[in-house]
């Protein structure tokens, strides 16, 4: 009897263990199905259901301008603005056609309809070498124009730049390079990948406190009110506009520079007062 119940447990354990190394098989074929894309090959412009969940909003479709008008117009200047590969493509000025007179085509930012308030931005962006460009927020159309150029934004500033390039390396203020608050508070911690490559970026302002993130590493961190960055506004090229240090709840800009840029995977989450 005991020799037959040993026979009988073996025969239980193969059948387990069998059936064990068929589920295996069975699950790492599932996983290899649900395998996450690379990088190269994921979905720009899309928000997952977890972002979804956690309130996420596309502010650019990848197809079209819905959402976007210049900054002084009523419509986009797709003389200076395209959307080239599911990226919204700042052309290089030098490249743009002038008009059938003769003159150039008058510059302008692109810039969001809406207003936001407490937030968190993240786009993705590159530029060509020794390409200069910038994300401005905080920004009010009518300060803008009544203190600036008519299609020029006045705002709070995310520096994007080929900070390696021998154009610029060394040569600027620190608060001039990538991921910076312009002309304010120089970004710490910063590796900005090679031109002609992607890079993520995010903004969060949340009441009072904003941070500045370049490619998954927090660049700078400023408060609204702080003497800190009265300080260094004191300093700045903006000192002289009225105002312009104030939170508001404004636009989001792409800047209108001389150089080839390309943003893609706007995204904005907004954030509850308090929380």
């Amino acid at each position: 009897m005991m020799g037959n119940n040993k026979n009988s447990l073996r025969s239980v354990f193969a059948i387990v263990y069998i059936m064990g190394l068929l589920c295996i098989g069975c699950r790492n074929k599932e996983e290899s199905r649900q395998e996450p894309m690379k990088i190269g090959e994921q979905l720009h412009n899309n928000l997952t259901f977890l972002e979804q969940q956690q309130g996420w909003e596309l502010l650019f479709d990848g197809e079209s301008f819905k959402g976007w008008r210049g900054l002084g117009r009523n419509d986009v200047q797709t003389e200076l603005w395209t959307i080239e590969d599911g990226a919204i493509h700042k052309l290089n000025s030098g490249e743009v056609p002038s008009l059938p007179d003769g003159q150039p085509v008058e510059g302008g930012d692109l810039m969001t309809v809406d207003t936001f308030d407490n937030y968190e931005l993240y786009f993705e962006w590159k530029i060509l070498k020794a390409g200069n460009t910038g994300l401005k927020y905080n920004v009010s159309e009518e300060m803008s124009k009544k203190f600036g150029s008519p299609y020029s934004a006045l705002g709070f500033e995310y520096q994007l730049l080929d900070d390696a390039d021998t154009l610029y390396a060394g040569k600027l203020k620190p608060s001039q390079y990538t991921a910076s608050l312009y002309d304010m508070i120089a970004a710490e911690n910063v590796k900005v990948r090679p031109a002609g490559m992607f890079n993520s970026s995010r903004i969060v302002v949340n009441n009072n406190r904003v941070e500045h993130w370049l490619n998954g590493k927090m660049a700078v961190t400023y408060e609204f009110g702080s003497q800190h960055l009265d300080s260094l506004f004191q300093k700045s090229k903006f000192v002289d506009y009225p105002g312009f240090l104030d939170k508001k709840k404004g636009h989001i800009v792409l800047q209108n520079h001389k150089d080839d840029a390309w943003f893609r995977n706007i995204k904005i989450r907004k954030i509850e007062s308090g929380s």
